[in-house]
């Protein structure tokens, strides 16, 4: 943790690490959100859709959060390689439901809706974990935990969600329980990959905006390395159980949205 701690304040407290940050955390949640609106137009089920819909505004007002930090510290997004893009990355290696099949307005399956759910289970889980190293490291810094405060409050209601609506499509069905079960096991497996892969090319990248010494570098790597070997060998397995969810958070996304302010 103390090492945790030290690194996200070094990068909130450097101008350009915090820009690249910022710009790829802006730019994965506006992903996330087109996503979303996409998908909430093309399945079938009003009250799902709904649901999506719901999930993906949360999605562009964390982007437009992030963008306002910028903003107030005087600063402008910055492009960035796709091998630092962690949806994208999923993307590529067929997680969710396809891009191409939303770009072309295909109406989406049964199936498409198990691998969008799937998809939201395990990344929300990733969301949820790093919002809370992160509040924790940067609790010291006031204008970034009230802003991760607001985000996580949202990403638990996210992670909620896709527990209760997989538990709803596999409830009484119990060859759609089991493909549920499959999907959960292969997303989860790609995720860790890929999170390490995408951890360590951002963490390169700033290790050369901040100046690191070779020596800090690899053991940040390591460190990205045996958090990979741990979920590699049963740390996954938390991004694959499906629970029902707390009474205040259940059907959080039927509910008509909350204002919030960061």
């Amino acid at each position: 943790m103390l090492f945790a701690r030290s690194l996200f304040l070094q990068i909130h407290d450097h101008d350009e690490a915090f820009r690249l940050l910022c710009s790829i955390s802006a730019a994965g949640e506006e992903h996330g959100g087109w996503e979303n609106e996409r998908i909430a137009s093309l399945v079938d089920d009003p009250e799902l859709a709904y649901k999506i819909s719901r999930h993906g505004a949360d999605e562009d007002k964390h982007g437009r959060i992030f963008r306002g930090l910028l903003n107030k510290r005087g600063l402008e997004e910055v492009s960035f390689p796709e091998e630092l893009d962690y949806m994208r990355q999923l993307e590529r290696q067929g997680i969710g439901v396809a891009h191409s099949a939303l770009r072309r307005g295909e109406p989406l399956g049964a199936d498409d809706v198990v691998d969008y759910l799937v998809h939201s289970r395990v990344t929300e889980q990733r969301a949820v974990d790093e919002l809370r190293l992160m509040r924790t490291a940067l609790a010291e810094r006031p204008d970034m935990l009230r802003v991760l405060t607001v985000i996580g409050r949202d990403e638990d209601t996210h992670l909620a969600y896709a527990h209760e609506e997989l538990l709803r499509l596999a409830r009484g069905d119990r060859e759609r329980a089991v493909l549920i079960r499959r999907q959960l096991r292969r997303t989860a497996l790609v995720e860790i990959r890929v999170h390490r892969d995408v951890s360590l090319a951002v963490m390169s990248r700033m290790g050369g905006i901040l100046g690191w010494s070779k020596v800090r570098g690899r053991l940040l790597s390591w460190a990205i390395r045996a958090t990979y070997v741990y979920e590699r060998w049963g740390g996954w397995r938390r991004m694959t159980r499906l629970k029902m969810p707390a009474p205040e958070l259940r059907n959080a996304l039927g509910r008509p949205a909350r204002v919030e302010r960061a």
